[in-house]
């Protein structure tokens, strides 16, 4: 069944950025359908999202298995047919990013693992769904990346980035940056808008209660990037509607 409105798959969307993300895009007459692992946590939020007067929904979704994006697919396909937004924000971390510089010891095992999540799957889920994003009249798909997948900040010394080095998640961001630029060229003749956005340093359980942003601040570059207008940016990196040098 068809719909008129905006419709946003969120992953990861049970929880602090994805659900904080959800939240406001809904608050904008956005129906918002939260990817959760776990479908009872998920259905939960969506739950009290409707209660506040949000159009929300909950799939089981987890990024790591490929079998779950046809799901998705099938889902948006035969409900609404189409999907407006993508937000991939469903991202890991398997390092301590208060341990300094540990590239040379960093885990083969580790590195894979967050590749899995924070690229390969993201790229795949896209993929994917893309069939669906190109029936939106205005396609949006938003990469959750950091502003520590910055290759010109960590190369910089007088950069605030540049003793901030965590192998595995940088290179995942680097390398999910580079997914931005590619299919946004790709798509640029198209009504499709893709753009990495970097949230900022957040009270997440990522980000840990030492993070100076809350947890509303930080899913703003999220939401705009998720409703930018036909003369917005495209293959851009942005950090509160302002660009980060790759």
């Amino acid at each position: 069944m068809a719909t008129s409105s905006k419709v946003a798959f969120i992953t990861g969307g049970n929880r602090g950025l994805g659900l904080e993300t959800a939240r406001q895009l809904g608050k904008q007459g956005v129906t918002v359908v939260i990817g959760s692992r776990d479908l009872e946590k998920g259905a939960a939020v969506a739950a009290a999202l409707k209660s506040d007067g949000i159009a929300a929904e909950a799939i089981r979704f987890d990024i790591t298995k490929p079998a779950d994006y046809q799901e998705a697919y099938d889902y948006f396909d035969k409900k609404y047919g189409k999907l407006d937004i993508l937000i991939n924000n469903a991202g890991v971390s398997r390092e301590n990013f208060f341990a300094g510089n540990q590239t040379s010891s960093t885990s083969p095992d580790v590195v894979r693992e967050t590749f899995e999540t924070n690229f390969f799957g993201t790229v795949e889920l896209t993929q994917a769904l893309l069939p669906l994003i190109k029936k939106s009249p205005a396609g949006r798909i938003v990469n959750l990346s950091s502003i520590l997948g910055s290759l010109a900040l960590h190369a910089d010394p007088q950069s605030p980035i540049y003793a901030a080095k965590v192998f595995a998640y940088d290179a995942s961001k680097a390398a999910l940056n580079s997914f931005t630029i590619h299919l946004a060229h790709e798509l640029r003749d198209t009504g499709i808008k893709v753009n990495s956005a970097h949230p900022g340093w957040v009270k997440t359980d990522m980000g840990t209660d030492a993070a100076p942003m809350e947890i509303p601040d930080g899913a703003k570059t999220s939401v705009w990037l998720a409703t930018l207008p036909a003369d917005g940016p495209t293959g851009a990196f942005i950090h509160l509607e302002q660009p980060l040098p790759w």
